[in-house]
């Protein structure tokens, strides 16, 4: 099934399933996300809401196309992906709260732990950049 194609009315449905307060957090990060790239929500993967697409192509010639910012909620755990990688943003992640990075992903618990205006300064820089790179997105 392509999950980048799924109805509006799956987003609905799916949040709709969270407990409480993963919804809430849900619903905030829809707006911004939304407000940050201009288009909204898609179902990808089982839980991922992504936001607009961009293609990419590796020296490999391997090629397709993704999310181009999206989080994944569950109870207690947030996944915010950032598709240029987190270093890229080091320096205002280092000001956002309490979070956890790997290369691609900030996890929180919940929104109130982070700063939210830098959180969408990070997710409007990261989309930026993403956009910019014409399929040849690399991350640091």
């Amino acid at each position: 099934m392509d999950w980048s194609r799924r109805s509006d009315d799956a987003v609905a449905q799916y949040v709709a399933s969270l407990d409480e307060q993963t919804a809430a957090d849900s619903r905030v990060l829809i707006a911004m996300m939304s407000k940050v790239s201009g288009h909204g929500p898609q179902l990808w993967n089982l839980g991922t809401l992504g936001f607009d697409t961009y293609h990419f192509k590796y020296d490999s010639g391997r090629e397709g196309d993704n999310h181009a910012i999206a989080f994944y909620p569950r109870p207690g755990k947030i996944t915010i992906y950032l598709m240029d990688g987190t270093a890229r943003h080091a320096e205002a992640l280092a000001g956002l709260g309490k979070h956890r990075i790997s290369r691609v992903c900030i996890y929180i618990k919940r929104l109130s732990d982070v700063d939210l205006p830098i959180l969408e300064g990070v997710l409007r820089e990261s989309y930026s950049y993403v956009k910019s790179q014409d399929g040849h997105m690399h991350r640091i």
